[in-house]
C-alpha cells in the first residue's frame, strides 16, 4: 500500500549504514570524468561539481498555466475534487469542470510583463548563484518547444519558449542554470480530472478530462484507477504503464538535449528505475561533453537512498537539518505557496536569511522560490523581500559563498530544539535572535554569523580559549559592513565583540575571524 507524500518525503531524508556513508563521502572527492551507464552501479562514481558546493543559494521560479488562476498550488488538480476551495473558485468563475476544464485555462497564462532578463539582474543581485526554471509541473504542460506534446508554452499561453529565455537570461547573467520536472507523477495526479460530482445537479457528469481527444493531456482512461475516495493520495509509482514511463523518458532527453542544464530537479525520488537511470546518466553524459569530459551537472533526488553511495544531491523539500552532512545537500523551499496565491502571507527577508544561513552552516544549499503572478512580475511584497535579501547578501556573503563547514554548525537557543532531519520540518526551527550564533570557513577566516543585532555585545561562547572547540587564538577579527575597528576580547569563557553606536542590520552581522 503506499503511503502519503509528506510522510513519504520525510522518510526519503533518513540516514544510511555507516558503510554507505563511507563509500558517499568517497565518491564526493574528484570531478566526475566517467561516461556513465544507466546503472546504479555506475552512477556511483558521481562527484558533486564544486560549482554547487561553492553556490549556495538559488533561486526557482515555479510557474506555469496554473500561476494564471493566481489561487496557489495544485490547482490544475484540486478543481476536479469537488469540495475544495479551488473547484468552487473554479465553478463560480469559470464554470463547471465537465463543461470549462483546465484545457481551457491555459491561454489565461498571458505572461504580458514577463522579462527574464531584468529578473535575473535582480536575482543576481540578491547573491544566487543558478538559477531554477520549471520545466513542466504535474499538469503535463511543457514550459518549452517540446517535440513529444502540443500543450506547450510554445504552441499556446504565452506563445514563448520560457525554458530557453530563462536560460538566456541566466547564462548572460553568469548563474548556472537547471530545471525541474514534476510530471513523472502526472499519470496519477491528474487523474481527478477523469472523475465526476459525487452531489448535486451534475452528479455523475464526467468531467471533461474524460473526453479522449484530450488524451494528450489528462492522459487516456487507463488512469482512472487512480481516481481516489478519500482525501489525499498516494504518491506512489506503482501501477503506472510502460508507456507513460517510455514518454515520461523522451520528454526528458528532449528537455536535456536542448538547453544542457546544469542542475535538474524531480520532485520526489528517481522516477521509474531504468528509465530514470537512462535520464540521469544521459544529463551526466551531456554535461562531460560540454566541460571537456567532466560532469558539470547536478541530479537532486528526495530520496536518501538515491544519494547514499553517488548518483545524485540529496535534496529536502520545505527542509533543514539538525547536524553538519558529510556531502553537499539542499533545501528547497518558497516564500509563499509554490504557485501564486493572491493574498499570501510570505516569509520576510529576515526568515529567508536565518534558513540561509543555518543551511549553509550544514553543508547545505538553498533554492528558494519567488512565485510569479500570471503577468509574470514579482508584486510589491516580493520585490520588498528581494530588496531585503539583496541588502543582507551585499554586505554578508562572503562567509556565505564557497564557504565550507566548521567544527559545529552553532551555538544559541536553536540548538537546543531537537528537530529530526527531512522534509517540511523548516516551521519546527526557531527563529534566530542575537543569541543564536552560525558558522562557516573559507580558508583561514572564520565566519560567525549572530543572527541578529546584539544590545551591548555580541558574545560567542565556541571561541572560547578553553572551547571544547580548541579554535585557538583570534589575531584578528572584523564586523562586514562597518568601517571602523571593533573592540574585542577573547578569553577562557568565549569571545565578546562591543557593538559600534551605529547598527549594522537587525537581521544578523558577520564577524570574520583570524586564527592563529
Amino acid at each position: 500500500m503506499g503511503v502519503n507524500r509528506r510522510e513519504l518525503l520525510q522518510w526519503l531524508g533518513s540516514s544510511f549504514s555507516a558503510l554507505a556513508l563511507s563509500r558517499f563521502v568517497k565518491a564526493q572527492t574528484a570531478p566526475s570524468s566517467t561516461n556513465f551507464l544507466a546503472t546504479r552501479a555506475s552512477l556511483e562514481g558521481y562527484r558533486i561539481p564544486d560549482w554547487f558546493r561553492d553556490a549556495k543559494f538559488g533561486i526557482w521560479s515555479h510557474w506555469g498555466p496554473q500561476s494564471a488562476i493566481e489561487d496557489g498550488d495544485w490547482y490544475a488538480r484540486n478543481m476536479y475534487i469537488q469540495g475544495s476551495s479551488q473547484y468552487d473558485y473554479h465553478v463560480q468563475t469559470y464554470g463547471h469542470p465537465s463543461k470549462v476544464g483546465y484545457k481551457d485555462l491555459v491561454d489565461h497564462w498571458k505572461a504580458e510583463k514577463w522579462d527574464p532578463a531584468y529578473l535575473m539582474s535582480l536575482y543576481k543581485k540578491a547573491g544566487a548563484k543558478y538559477f531554477v526554471s520549471m520545466g513542466v509541473h504535474c499538469d503535463n504542460f511543457d514550459l518549452w518547444n517540446s517535440k513529444y506534446t502540443r500543450w506547450n508554452a510554445v504552441k499556446m499561453g504565452p506563445r514563448r519558449d520560457i525554458v530557453g529565455a530563462w536560460r538566456e537570461a541566466a547564462l548572460k547573467n553568469g548563474l548556472r542554470f537547471g530545471v525541474s520536472e514534476h510530471v513523472w507523477m502526472s499519470y496519477r495526479w491528474f487523474a481527478t480530472s477523469h472523475s465526476s460530482d459525487k452531489d448535486g445537479p451534475l452528479a455523475g457528469v464526467r468531467y471533461d478530462g474524460h473526453d479522449p481527444q484530450f488524451a494528450d493531456l489528462y492522459h487516456d482512461s487507463e488512469c482512472e484507477k487512480f481516481i481516489s475516495s478519500k482525501d489525499g493520495w498516494d504518491w506512489d509509482e506503482a501501477g503506472i504503464p510502460d508507456a507513460w514511463k517510455r514518454h515520461y523518458l523522451d520528454r526528458m532527453t528532449d528537455l536535456i538535449d536542448k538547453y544542457q542544464p546544469d542542475y535538474f530537479y524531480s520532485d520526489g525520488h528517481l522516477p521509474f528505475e531504468d528509465y530514470g537511470l537512462k535520464m540521469v546518466s544521459h544529463l551526466y553524459n551531456v554535461s562531460a561533453q560540454l566541460h571537456g569530459g567532466q560532469t558539470e551537472a547536478v541530479y537532486t533526488s528526495k530520496l536518501g537512498a538515491d544519494c547514499a553511495i553517488g548518483t545524485c544531491v540529496l535534496d529536502r523539500e520545505r527542509g533543514v537539518s539538525d547536524a553538519i552532512s558529510s556531502n553537499a545537500w539542499q533545501s528547497d523551499t518558497c516564500i509563499g505557496q509554490w504557485h501564486y496565491k493572491r493574498g499570501q502571507q510570505y516569509k520576510t527577508a529576515k526568515k529567508v536569511i536565518d534558513l540561509l544561513v543555518d543551511i549553509v552552516s550544514k553543508n547545505g544549499n538553498l533554492l528558494l522560490n519567488f512565485p510569479l503572478p500570471n503577468s509574470g512580475e514579482l508584486d510589491f511584497e516580493e520585490m520588498e523581500i528581494l530588496e531585503g535579501i539583496t541588502q543582507w547578501m551585499a554586505i554578508n556573503s562572503e562567509g556565505i559563498h564557497a564557504s565550507r563547514p566548521w567544527k559545529i554548525y552553532g551555538e544559541g537557543p536553536s540548538t537546543q530544539v531537537k528537530i529530526e532531519t527531512g522534509n517540511f520540518n523548516e516551521d519546527k526551527q526557531k527563529d534566530l535572535t542575537a543569541e543564536d550564533v552560525r558558522f562557516t570557513t573559507k580558508g583561514s577566516t572564520l565566519y560567525a554569523f549572530v543572527m541578529g543585532w546584539p544590545e551591548k555585545e555580541a558574545v560567542v561562547r565556541s571561541l572560547g580559549l578553553a572551547s571544547h572547540q580548541t579554535p585557538g587564538v583570534i589575531r584578528n577579527l572584523e564586523l562586514l559592513g562597518h568601517k571602523g575597528k571593533i573592540n574585542w576580547k577573547q578569553d577562557e569563557a568565549g569571545l565578546r565583540v562591543q557593538m559600534p553606536a551605529e547598527k549594522v542590520s537587525d537581521v544578523g552581522i558577520t564577524l570574520r575571524i583570524e586564527l592563529t
